[in-house]
């Protein structure tokens, strides 16, 4: 080889690596296949009469594929006219178990293409599966998809193969044959693969999910994504002058990043953010569940002003029973060290007000502020003489009593709702049997809030009095990820290598773990957010616990228990339909031939 064709070919690799935007649909090996059937629908019992396809690269025919199929039926009379297949034509055919074998064979290691997919490529798997033959995972593109996102209504009033064969001057007319139509479709895909190539579309990858709504502008910044790796962590997109913009997580930072500038993000808000970006960061983590808790924290930090979530995780609400003569319970934002019970965070003030509200329906404490004298004098307000309040002002009960009242409040928060739970169902039951449906509703909401409050608390305080707790998983790669926990702040991660020592590994990533100091409060040393990601990894399937210091225990009869009836309640809310508006029966079409 000479010097020139080394440097050309030195090039051409560094082009391909410094991109690296995925697979070249000139590399690519497509095959085109186009079925005919006697119906719609293979689970109905329509059969494949037909199956043709042609193999083509680098828009080069490499070969093509036509097979009759017997269906083993008789072809309704309207099929036979609009594909001119009869039955005697396919009575000495291949049946669907030789064809099918032949066809696959033949597509090997190819990428599908069919126009309207969803249909040629839904009849072979069925078969394939009627078969007990494993379905290759081919990738699939459909040109009928691609089209309706490139061709306008301009340059032709649908997608059918027919108007998109004549807009891009096919050579071959289609005509309901099969192998007809997969070359048809062949003219078809390399007029799009043309006219997407224009808009910066070279890969398989931005072909499959191309969207008109990304413009070229975010296409030419994909450079940005290159220095990143394929591996977990956190992505922030920075402004010219280092202002973050937008933190993201992903198992993969380069393919995520990347699909910022390829047709795979149609967001308008990213699409503004993407053009606004000079620049990205990306910061590699351990494990995914490390990745996922430094998101929290940088857009903690940062308040990127496109992202919608966890920006203000200090703006939260707790419901506190106060520890005084005559405690009471108060919305508050912080938690202090002065040995009150505390029930959240709540993200919302009007959640936490329908939480308190169930609380103060089940247990008649005082609703004033201030702090009352052991021997207060005062007069009785509305709600004392309304029954909803034992009136310690007025001196109408005694310490011992409220006190006992008390304790019963605090237990509810700490371990056993049932009370509330009770007393709340039996007021629904009442409103229910007097056709007062939208209080007993109200009733169930402030139920619900208190419910899931309660569960929350329960589980984010069992964890946060835990000094350490050290768990492992065995992730896909055979590899163990370890975590260690502490106060319910993640304190360290790490994956183990292949061949090290185990007990060593998990000894040196306990001693350079983050030093967390306890501190009051159902989420002392971390967002609930934060703790929350911790638990459900902690919860999740083949986790083992290595190590736990302290006690690490929910209580057996907590709110936890019922929220598997609140969970339902609220997915049944979300699949009705307001009675004005009517449910239409669905329209079912046929697929476009």
């Amino acid at each position: 080889m000479s010097t020139t064709q080394q440097t050309a070919s030195t090039r051409w690799e560094s082009q391909r690596s410094f991109d690296e935007l995925g697979r070249p649909l000139r590399d690519l090996t497509f095959t085109v296949v186009d079925l005919e059937t006697t119906g719609g629908s293979a689970a109905g019992g329509s059969m494949i009469t037909e199956i043709g396809a042609v193999k083509v690269r680098g828009g080069q025919v490499l070969g093509e594929f036509q097979t009759l199929v017997n269906p083993r039926a008789e072809i309704p009379a309207f099929i036979a006219v609009l594909t001119g297949i009869t039955n005697s034509m396919v009575a000495d055919s291949p049946s669907i178990e030789s064809a099918l074998p032949a066809f696959l064979e033949f597509a090997a290691g190819s990428v599908l293409v069919a126009h309207n997919a969803p249909f040629d490529v839904g009849f072979l798997q069925h078969f394939a599966k009627q078969q007990g033959r494993p379905w290759p995972r081919f990738e699939v593109v459909d040109t009928a998809k691609l089209a309706r996102r490139v061709v306008t209504r301009d340059e032709t009033p649908n997608c059918k193969l027919s108007s998109l064969a004549a807009l891009f001057g096919s050579a071959t007319t289609p005509n309901h044959r099969a192998l007809s139509d997969a070359r048809a479709t062949v003219d078809v895909l390399h007029g799009l693969v043309e006219r997407l190539g224009g808009l910066g579309v070279h890969t398989l990858e931005e072909l499959q999910t191309f969207s008109s709504k990304v413009t070229s502008a975010q296409r030419r910044k994909r450079h940005l994504a290159e220095s990143l790796p394929h591996a977990p962590g956190v992505y922030l997109f920075e402004d010219d002058r280092s202002r973050v913009l937008y933190i993201g997580t992903s198992r993969d930072l380069r393919t995520r990043v990347r699909t910022y500038f390829t047709a795979s993000e149609t967001r308008s808000r990213m699409g503004e953010m993407v053009g606004l970006a000079a620049s990205v960061t990306g910061i590699e983590c351990a494990t995914s569940l490390e990745a996922e808790v430094r998101e929290l924290r940088l857009i903690a930090e940062h308040k990127p002003r496109y992202n919608r979530r966890s920006r203000f995780p200090e703006k939260v609400h707790f419901i506190k029973l106060t520890r005084e003569m005559w405690p009471r319970l108060s919305l508050v934002r912080r938690v202090l060290d002065d040995d009150a019970e505390y029930l959240g965070p709540f993200g919302s003030r009007r959640v936490a007000e329908k939480c308190l509200a169930a609380l103060h329906d089940t247990f008649p404490v005082r609703q004033c502020s201030g702090r009352l004298p052991a021997a207060p004098s005062r007069s009785p307000c509305v709600l004392a003489e309304m029954g909803r309040c034992l009136s310690p002002c007025d001196g109408s009960t005694d310490s011992s009593t409220y006190a006992e009242m008390v304790a019963r409040l605090g237990d509810a928060l700490r371990r056993r709702p049932d009370e509330v739970v009770d007393a709340v169902n039996r007021r629904m039951s009442a409103l229910a049997a007097e056709e007062r449906f939208e209080e007993a509703g109200a009733h169930r909401d402030r139920l619900s809030a208190f419910v899931r409050a309660a569960a929350r608390t329960q589980r984010l305080s069992a964890l946060s009095g835990c000094p350490e707790v050290v768990a492992g998983r065995r992730e896909d790669d055979g590899r163990w990820s370890v975590h260690v926990v502490r106060f319910g702040r993640l304190a360290a991660a790490g994956v183990i290598p292949a061949g090290a020592d185990a007990h060593q590994f998990v000894a040196e990533l306990r001693a350079t773990a983050e030093t967390v100091l306890p501190a009051p409060g159902p989420v002392p040393a971390a967002t609930a957010e934060e703790s929350e990601k911790v638990l459900r990894w902690l919860e999740a399937p083949g986790i083992r616990l290595i190590d736990v210091v302290g006690h690490w225990v929910c209580p057996v009869a907590g709110a936890g228990r019922h929220l598997a009836l609140y969970d339902a309640v609220s997915q049944s809310r979300l699949s009705l339909v307001p009675f004005d508006e009517h449910r239409l029966p669905s329209p079912i079409h046929q697929p476009a031939r």
